[in-house]
C-alpha cells in the first residue's frame, strides 16, 4: 500500500531512516526541514535517485508556514520531528512546549488537507517514568507527571497525550497511532548524531573514563523505522489507537562496553573497564550536564517491553547486541571515531 507520506524531520536520524524504507517500498515521500535550502543539496545526496518521489519543504515546529503545502496531497504523516538535546534545559518549557504545539500543529493541518492516518514519533520516556520501584513497563504504562520528570521526558509525554485526545475530539475518522522508542542504535548516516548514539560515540572514543552504573534499554533504528512503515501500510484497525514500544532488550553500559570489547575489539582500545562510583556522578552533576541526566538513574532498571510491537506489526528485532555493533564499526567507517 505505497501512497503519499509527509515525513516529519527528515533530517533526523529515527526521521531519515523512516524515508529510506518508504522510499524503497514505493512511497512518494514530503518531508519538513527547519530550512529545505540549506537542507535539500544533502537529503538529494542521500537518496540521489529519488527524484519526484521526494520533495522538501520548510516548516517549523512553532510557525504555521510551510505546513500546508507540505501536506498537500498526502495520504498519510509520520510525525517524527521533536527536539531531544544532549543538556537538560533550565525551563521545562523550552521543549514541552515545541513538542505540544508541534504535534497539535502537524495534526491540524494533516486533517486540513485530509490525510486519513497518522503515526507519531512517541518515545519509551511518555512510558517508564514516574513510578518508583517499578522495573518493568509496556504499552499500557503511562508516565506520571505528576512525579516532575526531566523536561525531555515530561516533553514527550504531554505531546501523546495532547494528540490522542485531540485526535479523538477532533478527527475521530482518523487512524491514529504511536511509535515509542527506547534509547536508538544503529548505522548512521553522516556525523549528526542522534543523542542516543552520542553514548556510543563517547564510549568508545575515551569521552567515558570510567563507567556510571546506569543502564538503558536498546532499540535499532532500522526496526524503528520498520514499525513507523508497517504503522502506516497495516489494516486500519491493526494499528488505530495503538501504542508501538520499540524495544529489543535492557542493557547495563558495562555490559555494551564488554560486548564492544567482543565484537569490536579492533575499536575497543579507549573502551572504559572500570566503574565510576555513584558517589563521583553525584558530585560532578551540578557542574557537568551529561552527570545530571544519569544522575538519577543510577541502579535502576527500566524495562520497556517491545514484544507487543513485534506481535501486532509481524516483524523480529535485530539483536542489541548487532546493533551495538554496527553503530560503533559504523561510527568508524565514516571517521567519527579513530580506529
Amino acid at each position: 500500500m505505497a501512497g503519499k507520506v509527509l515525513v516529519t524531520g527528515g533530517t533526523g536520524y529515527i526521521g531519515g531512516e523512516v524515508i529510506d524504507q518508504l522510499l524503497a517500498r514505493g512511497w512518494t515521500v514530503h518531508t519538513t526541514v527547519r530550512s529545505a535550502q540549506k537542507s535539500e543539496a544533502r537529503l538529494r545526496t542521500r537518496w540521489p535517485g529519488a527524484s519526484e518521489r521526494l520533495k522538501v519543504f520548510s516548516a517549523d515546529l512553532l510557525s504555521d508556514d510551510g505546513w500546508a503545502e507540505a501536506n498537500t496531497g498526502c495520504d498519510a504523516v509520520a510525525h517524527v520531528a521533536s527536539p531531544f538535546p544532549l543538556a537538560v534545559p533550565k525551563n521545562a518549557d523550552d521543549l514541552v512546549v515545541p513538542a505540544r504545539e508541534g504535534t497539535l500543529r502537524a495534526l491540524r493541518f494533516a486533517k486540513g488537507a485530509g490525510v486519513t492516518r497518522f503515526v507519531q514519533t512517541s518515545s519509551a520516556a511518555a512510558i517508564a517514568y514516574g513510578h518508583p520501584g517499578q522495573t518493568h513497563f509496556d504499552q499500557s504504562d503511562w508516565t506520571n507527571l505528576a512525579a516532575n520528570p526531566p523536561p525531555y521526558i515530561q516533553s514527550k509525554t504531554v505531546a501523546e497525550r495532547v494528540a490522542r485526545d485531540w485526535v479523538k475530539d477532533n478527527a475521530a475518522d482518523m487512524v491514529f497511532c504511536s511509535v515509542n522508542p527506547v534509547a536508538v542504535f544503529g548505522p548512521v548516516y553522516d556525523g549528526d548524531l542522534s543523542t542516543s548514539v552520542e553514548i556510543v560515540k563517547k564510549l568508545v572514543d575515551g569521552s567515558i573514563p570510567l563507567l556510571p552504573n546506569m543502564g538503558i534499554c536498546v532499540v535499532d533504528v532500522r526496526d524503528v523505522a520498520k514499525a513507523h512503515v508497517l504503522a502506516l501500510e497495516a489494516e486500519a484497525d491493526t494499528v488505530r489507537d495503538e501504542r508501538f514500544p520499540a524495544s529489543e532488550s535492557f542493557m547495563w553500559l558495562s555490559d555494551m562496553a564488554n560486548l564492544v570489547r567482543e565484537r569490536a575489539p579492533d575499536l575497543a582500545r579507549k573502551v572504559p573497564t572500570r566503574r565510576m562510583p555513584d558517589m563521583l556522578v553525584r558530585l560532578l552533576a551540578p557542574f557537568m550536564a551529561e552527570m545530571k541526566q544519569i544522575k538519577d538513574e543510577l541502579g535502576h532498571v527500566r524495562d520497556v517491553s517491545g514484544k507487543h510491537t513485534e506481535q501486532v506489526l509481524g516483524f523480529t528485532y535485530i539483536p542489541a547486541a548487532q546493533s551495538l555493533e554496527d553503530t560503533v564499526r559504523s561510527l568508524a567507517a565514516k571517521g567519527i571515531v579513530k580506529q
